[in-house]
């Protein structure tokens, strides 16, 4: 009897152990795509190398990864896209947690604003020279050009302040960076709604509960009748 609770207790255990194994494998995957555009790895001479060795951080192709405990997912540093033939950027959101890019000797014409829109940790970036900083130079603390690129380095604040009240969001919100010229408005405590102007906390069970049930009904419905409809004559 012992051994069949223990079995029983270690089932959850183990089903639970599978599926974050898979969900962690699958989010490897697919957030190291990024780190496969271009072939080759991260050179030991480079910025990012050099970035990536006094991080504590790991090469797996052109990123630097690091996690930052043992018991979080590795996520990426850095990323060394230089001289791959680039002629335009395209979605780089996988290393939205990147603190530096490098992009230089390649032939873009030009990069979108909202490329990196919500790479809120970003701090240095290598362009070309012809290219400006995501989201022009007022969104950076210093820009230089020398060895024939351009520097952006140090990403401005464009809040008053983190976790402030800021006269870019509306009244009761607060405004926090996203990215370079950006920033994002989220309600106040005890405010929600449209442009926060609700005051009180937010009525889940009056908004999802009559969701769920209405979901529940219509799914209901569909399942009986593709059941009649399976059923032979």
């Amino acid at each position: 009897m012992k051994m069949k609770a223990g079995c029983s207790q270690l089932k959850p255990a183990v089903l639970i152990l599978v599926f974050n194994l898979c969900f962690y494998g699958s989010y490897q995957v697919t957030d190291l795509q990024v780190c496969e555009l271009c072939s080759g790895t991260i050179q030991n001479g480079t910025a990012v190398g050099r970035f990536c060795s006094s991080s504590a951080g790991r090469i797996e192709g052109r990123c630097c990864l690091r996690n930052e405990n043992t018991s979080d997912p590795e996520h990426i540093i850095g990323l060394d896209l230089s001289n791959c033939s680039l002629t335009h950027v395209e979605d780089l959101q996988r290393a939205s947690t990147a603190l530096m890019i490098d992009l230089s000797l390649n032939p873009i014409v030009n990069i979108s604003d909202t490329a990196f829109q919500g790479f809120v940790e970003l701090n240095y970036m290598i362009l070309p020279q012809d290219l400006s900083c995501p989201g022009g130079n007022t969104s950076w603390v210093k820009v230089e050009i020398k060895e024939g690129n351009r520097f952006c380095e140090g990403q401005q604040d464009m809040c008053n302040q983190i976790g402030q009240l800021s006269m870019n969001c509306p009244e009761n919100s607060l405004c926090a960076p996203y990215g370079p010229s950006f920033f994002e408005c989220s309600c106040a405590d005890n405010y929600h709604g449209y442009k926060c102007l609700r005051e009180g906390e937010f009525p889940v069970l009056q908004v999802f509960g009559p969701l769920g049930a209405s979901t529940f009904v219509i799914s209901l419905l569909l399942w009986l009748t593709q059941r009649r409809k399976a059923e032979p004559l």
